[in-house]
C-alpha cells in the first residue's frame, strides 16, 4: 500500500464520523427548531424518560450517555431552568443525586420523540433504505459499541 492510499477500515471509520456529523445535524436542527432543545438535551431527556419512574442517579445518567459527571450536571442545568428536569436528594445519602423529568418533561417528551422519529423515518425512507437495511445496520453500529433505544438491542450476526 502507497503512502498516499488510504485503507478500507480508515475509509470506513471516516464514513461513520461523517454520517454521524450528518445525522446529528438534522436531529439537532429539528429538535431545536421545533421544540429548543439540543440532540444532548434530547437523549439526556430520552433515557430519563426510559428510567423507571422518570428518574436516574446522576452518576448513571452520565455513564449511559457516556459523559463525566460534571458534563452531565452542565448539560442538565438548562433543562432544569426550563422546567424539564429537577434535582431531587436521596432522603437516605445526601451524597446521591437524582435527575428527574418533571411532568412538562414528560409531556414535551412526546413530542420531541415524535419529531425525531419523523426524522429517522424520513433518513430512512424507502426506496433507499430497506427494513432489512436499517436492521443490518443497527447490528453493524451495535458491534462498534453503538447502542440505541432499550428494547431494540439487535443479535450480532
Amino acid at each position: 500500500m502507497s503512502e498516499m492510499s488510504m485503507s478500507d477500515e480508515l475509509d470506513a471509520v471516516l464514513r461513520i464520523a461523517r454520517a454521524q456529523v450528518a445525522l446529528a445535524k438534522r436531529l439537532d436542527g429539528a429538535l431545536g427548531a421545533l421544540h429548543g432543545v439540543s440532540l444532548s438535551d434530547f437523549t439526556a431527556l430520552l433515557r430519563l424518560g426510559q428510567a423507571p419512574g422518570g428518574r436516574m442517579r446522576r452518576v448513571d445518567l452520565a455513564e449511559a450517555l457516556g459523559l463525566s459527571a460534571s458534563g452531565v450536571t452542565r448539560g442538565l442545568a438548562p433543562l432544569e431552568r426550563i422546567g424539564l428536569v429537577v434535582r431531587e436528594s436521596d432522603a437516605r445519602d445526601a451524597r446521591v443525586a437524582f435527575a428527574a423529568l418533571t411532568e412538562t418533561g414528560r409531556e414535551r417528551l412526546v413530542d420531541m420523540r415524535a419529531t425525531a422519529e419523523q426524522v429517522a423515518a424520513e433518513i430512512f425512507a424507502a426506496p433507499l433504505w430497506s427494513k432489512d437495511d436499517v436492521e443490518q445496520l443497527s447490528v453493524l453500529l451495535t458491534r462498534l459499541g453503538g447502542t440505541g433505544l432499550p428494547g431494540h438491542d439487535t443479535p450480532p450476526r
